[in-house]
């Protein structure tokens, strides 16, 4: 590699350098920072401690919350420290290694929200099958599934990328390392590198989030003849994971599905799927979820808890 390559370390140039507005960023992302880390071992702690664990809902919202975790730590602490640095430098063993974490992250967050939807569905159109399709052997499948399926996916990532040769110049136009920037570094021609980049990253986005509006659609199909009362039960279990997807994967189609090419607007856009939407998570799923404000109230303050199931 080191024959093809005379970049050792790559400069990652941020989101902005005006000074004033860098100690604005850091300031407000290391808020950021301490509610994600806050908000998503609230949910973990009140769910791992409670009787939700149980539920293949919750089952599946407790590793949601671990990637988000995850995924935000492979970008968000460098960010933070870069917005009062000089000098932004990565190296390039780092920049590969942040490419692989952050979509292996990503890719278990992305299918951990399809496989949530797949169990709204058969909660709210098979509620006879539900708890011998939806049973612990079955979510524990699943969920290897998503992993096996996230590190496919970021594998092939960076083996695209690392096979690049980069002669120079190093700056990067971005606060964490991507593909399409480091696509606009290499010197030679990355025609056939950012198809094969579209169709890995643009077609998981896309598959899977056709998969979840058809899940959705089934369930408004299905639900359209219940009783009003019975409509809003259904209707209201959906509308915090959808709050979600459209949080996630809005910019995150923007940004993945169209050609390989960059524009400055990117990183006002990632800044939804990497910081803002795991913010914004446990918000969503507490204010909204009865039974996880139960569960909080009777794992923090020792008040009683409930435990029912919120679906159909």
């Amino acid at each position: 590699m080191e024959s093809r390559n005379n970049v050792t370390e790559f400069i990652l140039l941020g989101l902005s350098q005006n000074k004033k507005i860098k100690s604005l960023c850091f300031l407000l992302f290391l808020f950021c920072y301490i509610a994600i880390w806050l908000g998503n071992l609230l949910i973990v702690i009140s769910i791992t401690c409670s009787q939700l664990i149980d539920q293949p809902m919750y089952f599946f919202l407790n590793y949601l919350a671990l990637s988000d975790l995850c995924y935000t730590s492979t970008v968000t602490p460098k960010l933070i420290t870069d917005l009062l640095a000089e000098s932004n430098l990565v190296s390039y063993t780092g920049c590969m290694a942040q490419l692989f974490t952050m979509h292996f992250f990503g890719g278990i967050e992305i299918l951990i929200l399809t496989v949530m939807a797949y169990d709204r569905y058969v909660a709210i159109c098979r509620p006879l099958h539900y708890a011998i399709i939806m049973n612990r052997q079955k979510c524990y499948i699943m969920f290897t599934a998503c992993c096996s399926g996230a590190f496919l996916h970021s594998f092939v990532q960076c083996l695209l990328t690392i096979n690049l040769p980069f002669c120079g110049p190093n700056e990067i136009d971005h606060y964490f390392c991507d593909v399409y920037p480091l696509l606009k570094l290499a010197c030679t021609d990355t025609y056939v590198v950012g198809i094969l980049v579209v169709a890995n990253s643009g077609m998981m986005g896309l598959v899977t989030f056709v998969v979840l509006m058809l899940s959705y659609f089934l369930i408004l199909y299905t639900i359209r003849a219940y009783p009003v009362e019975s409509q809003s039960k259904a209707l209201s279990t959906c509308s915090s994971h959808v709050t979600v997807v459209i949080l996630f994967f809005v910019p995150v189609l923007f940004i993945y599905i169209r050609p390989a090419v960059t524009f400055p607007e990117d990183k006002v856009f990632a800044l939804f799927y990497t910081i803002i939407a795991p913010m914004f998570n446990p918000l969503i799923y507490t204010l909204r979820n009865t039974e996880m404000k139960n569960a909080i109230r009777k794992v923090w303050l020792g008040k009683p808890f409930w435990s029912g199931r919120q679906i159909i």
